[in-house]
């Protein structure tokens, strides 16, 4: 069956001299992997520059049920949806959000809501002045898609955030893996806020850093198997 669909490529890999294998998040079917030939072919009307990470397409795609790899009928760009700036935080936060998106999104069945929360996220990094800590808000706000969102805490439990239970307490867990004050008291503002109101919220390059290591480690707690991410170190040197 054929079938016209939005996409957002996460990641692409070289399949042969002029072909590649493109993993998308589709509108329709969630994720899928698509055999893209002859794009890399010298006179191929399929420019290399449609498939860079997070790049939003029209597609239309030959669709068999059972999974496998997909093939393209056609594709194109979709104008002035996606238009990234050429500043160096917004590209580097783009391939971290390719990377965290292409190692955690594993269901092959559509999710609305999340394509939708997804085109908003990418729509804002057309902006030259993008809050310091968008990549740990988006973060956040993509786990509530993914199963596991953090419980918000009261103003007064806030002074330890269990990782492996998703929580905020009065009492140090009994165990390594969580967050002490000031990181969790940061945190949960940030859970409290909303795009809009990120520029309120100011934290220093250090607390950004240990912060986003958190959260990465905190996905890798929560998603099995999830292979290591490894774009935040640069990203935290970027925002230094």
């Amino acid at each position: 069956m054929i079938y016209n669909t939005r996409g957002i490529i996460l990641h692409c890999i070289k399949y042969s001299e002029s072909s590649v294998i493109a993993k998308t998040y589709t509108e329709l079917f969630g994720i899928q992997s698509y055999m893209i030939n002859g794009v890399r072919a010298k006179k191929s009307k399929k420019k290399p520059g449609l498939l860079q990470p997070l790049t939003m397409l029209n597609m239309t795609v030959y669709h068999k049920k059972g999974g496998g790899i997909q093939r393209i009928k056609s594709l194109s760009s979709i104008p002035q949806k996606i238009l990234f700036s050429p500043n160096i935080s917004n590209l580097t936060i783009s391939l971290f959000i390719a990377e965290v998106l292409y190692k955690s999104i594993k269901e092959e069945e559509p999710n609305k809501d999340l394509f939708e929360f997804l085109i908003y996220s990418l729509e804002n990094l057309k902006s030259d002045h993008i809050p310091n800590n968008f990549h740990i808000f988006f973060l956040l706000q993509l786990s509530k898609f993914l199963g596991f969102y953090p419980s918000l805490g009261e103003k007064d439990t806030v002074k330890f955030f269990d990782k492996r239970e998703g929580i905020f307490s009065n009492s140090m867990p009994e165990h390594p893996d969580y967050i002490a004050r000031p990181e969790s008291m940061h945190l949960s503002l940030l859970l409290q806020s909303d795009f809009e109101g990120l520029p309120a919220i100011q934290l220093s390059a250090q607390v950004r850093k240990e912060l986003l290591d958190h959260i990465v480690n905190y996905y890798e707690h929560h998603i099995p198997g999830m292979s290591k991410i490894n774009s935040h170190h640069v990203l935290s040197m970027v925002f230094s």
